[in-house]
């Protein structure tokens, strides 16, 4: 491992993710809610302004961190609206709680997962995990708070959408190898929807990411709900069905 692109690249995550450095707590963050997506910060283009959702379309809540949340975007282009956009112009419209926090890791989404719960969500697109293997956190313990995150929201019924995360190969073969594989195990021993590397031609794309190289820009959440478009849109046409 390079020990030294690993240190840089957790500074990295622990100024930029966090929002410049600032002392609020990731899980304490409040979670945007659809009201507050339909309506954008000033400055924002007219083309994502939140859809007219019905009352009683399914909800989907994205758990995440930084991606998830949109960090340096207008939360109006962060990959949960964009989808929401796209999928109701596709007539599968959905109303949405964006429940991303910049720095947020697994043990911070299962600290939250109790209040997403609450929301009684149809879907629960899980983005979580990459910032635990930037620290090097043991991949065993990541994937066991994922397992926890899934199982009680299948408890629940909720149908879950898991994203797969990958990580830069100079952490070293070995835990890459053993971090990434805890997304397909675990898609297949609850038999979830999942996504094997929701950044597919975002992450280290020219064009598609922020300066920080760690955060994806407009285009790339752009790309992102493209990524996401077909296995939500088969979810949704399941909680319809039921």
């Amino acid at each position: 491992m390079n020990r030294r692109w690993f240190v840089l690249s957790v500074l990295v995550l622990l100024v930029t993710a966090c929002g410049g450095g600032g002392d609020a707590r990731p899980s304490d963050a409040a979670p945007l809610s659809p009201e507050a997506l339909s309506k954008p910060a000033g400055g924002a283009r007219a083309e994502t302004s939140a859809p007219e959702v019905p009352a009683d379309a399914p909800l989907v809540v994205f758990l995440g961190d930084s991606i998830t949340a949109g960090l340096h975007l207008e939360p109006a282009e962060a990959f949960p609206a964009v989808l929401q956009r796209e999928l109701a112009a596709a007539g599968h419209p959905f109303r949405l709680v964006n429940a991303g926090v910049s720095g947020d890791t697994s043990a911070g989404g299962l600290r939250r997962l109790d209040w997403v719960l609450e929301q009684h969500p149809d879907v629960l697109v899980l983005e979580l995990g990459g910032n635990d293997g930037l620290r090097g956190q043991p991949a065993a313990e990541i994937g066991a708070r994922l397992r926890q995150m899934v199982a009680r929201a299948q408890g629940a019924e909720v149908r879950v959408l898991l994203l797969g995360v990958r990580l830069p190969p100079s952490l070293g073969a070995d835990y890459v190898r053993e971090f990434e594989e805890q997304y397909a195990h675990i898609a297949a021993e609850f038999d979830c929807a999942t996504v094997p590397c929701f950044m597919e031609g975002v992450g280290g794309v020219r064009g598609m990411m922020l300066e920080d190289g760690i955060h994806p820009n407009r285009a790339g959440h752009q790309r992102i709900a493209q990524n996401l478009a077909a296995p939500l849109q088969e979810l949704l046409e399941l909680v319809r069905a039921h």
